[in-house]
């Protein structure tokens, strides 16, 4: 199974998400740079986080519009497997392939720490291998994490099983102090509709090796390479294996 890692101008996650893949992994990855037009042969895309284009207007706003986009969009149509953090989601919810926004934090202020999440779905190809209601322990570092979406579409998210991760406390247990950034429903990562497309604000790529702290974040990849089988559609190029 092969990655590509898109790079904006002000990624600063890029370099995590290509180690983890490279040298925690052993899998093939590459850098896909914002200004080419097309994917490489890849099964899996990555958007990671960072500031891309200094965040101007807004988290993501920018970026929606880089002309490797429009392939993003065209690869997760066609079923690829695609995977925003952080900066990634905001760019993903930016360009229409998950619903919602990422607003300023409640806090108004910058938020650096480690939190927990309750896994609410695992018909997914990045949760599959956790466990309904598994709490997982990962780091955040965001200015702009809290998830809006008006009533109808957050009714939609539940009814359709699309909200992945919550923030929540140790116990599972949901709570105003447990919800780092004031998202609503306490979401911290949402799927579309097919499923093959993931946003979370957590960074599960700080979180793959016990000298950074923990390994809760090995999951989210390691589903991501329990997806790929020999039988399936051709991927921006070539079959998945």
């Amino acid at each position: 199974m092969r990655f590509g890692i898109v790079v904006f101008p002000g990624s600063n996650c890029d370099a995590d998400a290509y180690h983890v893949l490279d040298r925690v992994f052993g899998v093939p990855v590459e850098y896909v740079w914002h200004a080419a037009t097309r994917l490489p042969p890849v099964d899996c895309v990555i958007l990671p986080g960072g500031f891309s284009y200094g965040d101007y207007l807004r988290a993501g706003a920018i970026a929606r519009f880089a002309p490797i986009m429009s392939d993003v969009a065209r690869f997760a149509a066609d079923g690829g497997l695609v995977l925003g953090v952080c900066n990634g989601f905001q760019i993903l919810c930016e360009a229409g392939l998950l619903p919602g926004a990422l607003l300023l934090n409640e806090c108004l202020q910058f938020r650096c720490q480690w939190t927990n999440l309750r896994v609410e779905q695992t018909d997914t190809p990045f949760t599959s291998l956790a466990k309904p209601g598994q709490i997982l322990h990962m780091p955040i570092a965001h200015g702009e994490g809290r998830y809006y979406a008006d009533p109808v579409t957050l009714r939609r998210l539940n009814e359709r099983g699309q909200i992945v991760l919550r923030y929540c406390e140790p116990d599972g247990s949901l709570s105003s102090s447990s919800n780092p950034n004031g998202s609503e429903e306490a979401i911290a990562g949402i799927c579309n509709e097919t499923r093959n497309v993931f946003g979370l604000m957590p960074h599960p790529e700080r979180c793959c090796e016990p000298e950074l702290g923990g390994t809760d974040g090995r999951v989210i990849f390691q589903s991501i390479l329990q997806a790929a089988v020999p039988a399936g559609p051709v991927l921006a190029g070539r079959s998945p294996s």
